[in-house]
């Protein structure tokens, strides 16, 4: 596993506003119980094959991409919980084509969950999901990051997506 080396300079944390596994449970459990208070029609025509069709792909594709995201950070030998210091700055593999691939297999995950259920509510409600992930865990770990790895992590920012 190649993974930067850069002199550290920062040994805290990201600081971010939840655990991500947390937040994507809470938009589900939140989505699943608007979806009994106030249900919704769900606006893609097509029937439960073709539903459980796409959300079953979007699941496994979003489990493949978390767990190779997952895999990077074991191999680099850094932890994976946002409330531990990053021991390594991971850019190779699925890293080198998504700096986020654990977020993006969440929500991949999280879509196809929305999609299989027929859930209005957790598709609505994947656009708050997106900002509090971008703006409440990313944007402080891009940050957090920038000071524990210098230019390494600039370079790595420049060459590779955030998303896709």
């Amino acid at each position: 596993m190649d993974s930067a080396e850069p002199k550290l300079t920062d040994t805290g944390t990201a600081g971010v506003i939840a655990r991500p596994p947390l937040l994507f449970l809470a938009a589900l459990l939140i989505g699943f119980v608007l979806d009994r208070l106030l249900p919704l029609s769900f606006p893609v025509p097509g029937g439960d094959l073709v539903y459980w069709s796409i959300g079953g792909s979007l699941i496994l594709i979003g489990l493949a991409i978390f767990a190779a995201g997952v895999r990077n950070f074991l191999r680099a030998g850094t932890p994976i919980p946002t409330n531990e210091p990053t021991r390594a700055l991971v850019t190779t593999g699925i890293n080198g084509w998504t700096r986020n691939p654990i977020y993006l297999g969440m929500f991949l995950i999280y879509g196809g969950v929305g999609v299989a259920a027929q859930s209005s509510w957790l598709l609505i409600l994947t656009l708050p999901l997106a900002i509090a992930i971008r703006y409440g865990v990313v944007a402080r770990e891009e940050a957090y990051l920038e000071r524990r790895f210098g230019d390494a992590y600039r370079d790595y920012k420049a060459r590779v997506r955030r998303w896709l």
